[in-house]
């Protein structure tokens, strides 16, 4: 039997204090499932992180104006401008008359020239560099470059009144059943995801040098992250956000992940067409 996108549908969660993920849960075969994820906080002034994927956007915006009132957004943190984080942007900045943009300029020119005319309105844009913060309202929230990005643009998100951290794409694993927290699948099964995905998402992975990365991680780790919501996995909490930095630091050194080649392919298609319905025929 064939998995619908009605299948995999999963709500909205709360991952921290006034912090909600809404998650898109899809199948990619043959590692599992994979999340597509976004993030809101409804604080004084709320915060849309991110703005899912295109193929979702229906279900995506009900989500997000089920927790936020579109009138009542004032900031919308775009991490960078792959489609999976800024696939509903333009409907978004049409939706939130009183938000402003926050990113970065490369990420605004790279968009723009994706686009088919560069409509985001600049006076309503707030550009942030890696380690500069805004304030939202009762926190500060401060942009990171994550550990891993597929995006020169990536920047993360760090909540310092909540002391959580938007990883983008970072931290992601596949999962073989929805989770809303890493605490719900097997630790094992947990694990060879977040080595799998960190390296399926970031080949760049293998030409590391390994104390500067340690580096970087020492740096984002001291933030104090308590929670790690992210795009690509379920959030995770507590004492396994240690456990998640020690399977970054040995991303590096691990060789590269061999992803699917044609002969999978084929299965795929083979198994799809096995299981199409017989069109019911008539006698001559």
């Amino acid at each position: 039997m064939t998995t619908t996108q009605a299948d995999l549908r999963v709500q909205p969660y709360r991952a921290a204090p006034d912090t909600y993920v809404i998650p898109q849960l899809v199948e990619a075969p043959p590692i599992g499932l994979v999340y597509v994820n976004s993030m809101v906080i409804t604080g004084s002034e709320p915060v849309l992180v991110d703005t899912g994927a295109p193929s979702n956007r229906q279900q995506w915006l009900q989500d997000a104006w089920n927790l936020v009132d579109p009138t009542d957004v004032r900031w919308v943190f775009l991490t960078h401008d792959d489609h999976d984080h800024a696939g509903n942007l333009r409907q978004v900045i049409d939706a939130c008359p009183n938000a402003t943009l926050v990113t970065t300029w490369f990420s605004m020119a790279r968009y723009g020239i994706d686009s088919d005319d560069m409509w985001m309105p600049f006076d309503r844009v707030r550009w942030v560099r890696d380690g500069e913060s805004f304030a939202a309202g009762d926190r500060t929230l401060v942009a990171v470059r994550p550990p891993f990005f597929d995006n020169p643009t990536t920047r993360g998100l760090f909540d310092t009144r909540t002391r959580t951290y938007w990883a983008a794409d970072s931290f992601g694993a596949n999962v073989p059943h929805p989770a809303e927290d890493a605490a719900e699948l097997d630790r094992g099964v947990w694990r060879e995801g977040v080595l799998l995905v960190n390296r399926l998402n970031h080949p760049w992975h293998l030409w590391l040098d390994d104390a500067s990365f340690h580096d970087h991680l020492d740096s984002v780790q001291g933030l104090g992250i308590e929670v790690i919501p992210s795009c690509h996995g379920p959030a995770i909490h507590g004492a396994m956000v240690d456990e998640a930095f020690e399977l970054l630091r040995r991303v590096p050194g691990l060789p590269p992940w061999i992803e699917p080649g044609q002969e999978v392919l084929e299965q795929i298609i083979a198994s799809a067409a096995a299981e199409e319905p017989v069109a019911a025929g008539t006698d001559g």
